[in-house]
């Protein structure tokens, strides 16, 4: 009974530190993988040097439609399915999205964060016990600071920690929101075992905020279109000439990976 009532517990501040629950989004965006794409980065020697050392931050600049999001899904996987049974390393992500800008001011998404570092502990920490504590009863809101400092505890708490965050681009950007984000993160990775890949478009100032950082650009790789297309023959209902002629198959494949241009919209 005494481990349900703090299992109850723990959830009431967990909700209270954030609703937004990027798994959904996770599950969504791996499943539109196609078996085996997205290889070319895991296999990628920024990636396996981003993966084996700490304190390191990988860059991933891109075109729109380069399937940066699912790309980035399918680092998330990756890193689940090789951590799963090491209870030391952390994993977070976030996906900003320019429709939930207002759920994506600095101090939202290290609410964020700090939720899923904390849910992957036996259980919540007293540091964030204690800011729930200090804000429930006069029903405010921790400031940046606050959930930065309970975030740094707990990230001390893994031997590692990969935080995975998708299109910066998209991030909110008034009152400096990005910039604080960033900087704040940078900083943190600076006396904890963080490792960070961010994905964006290609703009300035976020490419200034990386410098000196690794950076690998997405492009959709050929590879991976033909396994799209090869899916999408097989099982969308094409017109009955299109399904019996393999040449006409390949003439498309061939029109369409020259089309594409480093494009890899799913549909």
């Amino acid at each position: 009974m005494k481990s349900k009532l703090d299992r109850d517990e723990d959830i009431e501040v967990l909700n209270w530190l954030t609703p937004v629950n990027y798994a959904p989004q996770q599950s969504d965006y791996i499943g539109r993988r196609q078996a085996g794409s997205g290889q070319w980065l895991l296999d990628s020697k920024e990636f396996q040097i981003w993966l084996k050392t700490d304190k390191q931050t990988l860059f991933c600049p891109g075109i729109p439609g380069a399937g940066k999001t699912i790309l980035a899904s399918i680092v998330v996987d990756y890193l689940c399915s090789q951590t799963r049974k090491n209870l030391n390393v952390g994993i977070a992500c976030l996906y900003c999205n320019f429709r939930r800008r207002e759920e994506q001011k600095a101090e939202d998404l290290f609410a964020s964060l700090l939720k899923q570092l904390t849910r992957e502990l036996p259980s919540v920490p007293n540091s964030v016990k204690a800011l729930h504590k200090t804000h429930i009863k006069d029903q405010t809101r921790p400031s940046f600071n606050e959930i930065s400092g309970a975030l740094q505890s707990v990230t001390a708490m893994y031997s590692r920690v990969f935080i995975i965050v998708d299109a910066l681009d998209e991030c909110q950007t008034s009152d400096d929101c990005r910039t604080r984000f960033l900087s704040e993160l940078f900083n943190l990775q600076k006396w904890q075992r963080i490792n960070i890949l961010a994905t964006s478009r290609v703009i300035p100032e976020i490419v200034d905020q990386f410098k000196g950082s690794m950076s690998l650009e997405i492009r959709a790789s050929r590879e991976d279109v033909e396994r799209y297309l090869e899916h999408y023959i097989r099982h969308k209902q094409l017109p009955s000439f299109v399904r019996q002629n393999p040449s006409l198959q390949e003439e498309i494949k061939t029109g369409i990976l020259k089309a594409v241009d480093g494009m890899y919209v799913l549909g």
